[in-house]
């Protein structure tokens, strides 16, 4: 059950990285304007690409269950910054400060289950344990 779980919890855990991926891809011109707004201007495609493929290839390493601590490393390089600049609720005017510590206080929960996953590694159910168990016949 726990190997099940944990298997669940790693494809919930990554599809928020996963979409936030596809979006910044699909939106790129508009994700590029509100870096701006929260006043990222220096090199802004470098700093876009850069966080497009930390997103794919950690979502998609912590999905899998291959290099799921290295894949944890990746979002978590991506994913602290970007809480701290986008959800500074302490700068924020009182209509939006609770809505913005809300979702500051959601980005720490999945930094805790990155961290978990990180200090944990995989279950049975991750492509790193079948390519381990799986023996090749001779022919």
């Amino acid at each position: 059950m726990k190997n099940i779980i944990d298997l669940i919890g790693r494809i919930l855990l990554s599809f928020i990285f996963l979409y936030d991926a596809y979006d910044s891809i699909f939106y790129f011109k508009a994700t590029k304007v509100k870096m701006t707004a929260y006043g990222l201007t220096w090199n802004q495609d470098f700093l876009l690409i850069a966080a497009i493929f930390l997103l794919i290839l950690g979502g998609l390493f912590v999905l899998l269950g291959y290099r799921a601590r290295f894949g944890a490393i990746l979002l978590l390089l991506y994913w602290i910054p970007v809480t701290f600049i986008v959800h500074s609720y302490w700068n924020d005017p009182e209509p939006e400060r609770r809505l913005q510590a809300l979702l500051f206080s959601k980005n720490l929960a999945i930094i805790g289950g990155l961290l978990m996953v990180w200090a944990n590694g995989t279950g049975k159910y991750s492509v790193r344990k079948i390519l381990a168990t799986t023996r090749v016949r001779g022919t």
